[in-house]
């Protein structure tokens, strides 16, 4: 009889344990809270505290590497030059 009594008390003080512990859990962030960006290279979309900011005059462009960020200054003086080199 008080084996019963203490396997009882024993599950019961589990449980107690059990939900305490599963109430402490944070829930993880969903996604309409995590504001994401397109990379405009490789089309990749970067969260943006994770993201590599470039900035284009006034305009702050997100960049999922600093490879992507690179290619895309690389573009913009390609096209620079080669406009340069049509108005002549």
């Amino acid at each position: 009889m008080r084996i019963l009594i203490w396997l009882i008390l024993a599950y019961v003080g589990f449980k107690i344990v059990k939900g305490y512990l599963a109430g402490r859990v944070e829930p993880a962030p969903t996604r309409e809270e995590t504001e994401t960006h397109q990379d405009p290279v490789c089309g990749v979309f970067v969260a943006a505290d994770d993201a590599v900011i470039g900035r284009v005059g006034d305009k702050r462009i997100h960049f999922c590497s600093i490879d992507c960020l690179e290619k895309y200054r690389e573009s913009l003086t390609e096209s620079n030059q080669s406009k340069s080199q049509e108005a002549t």
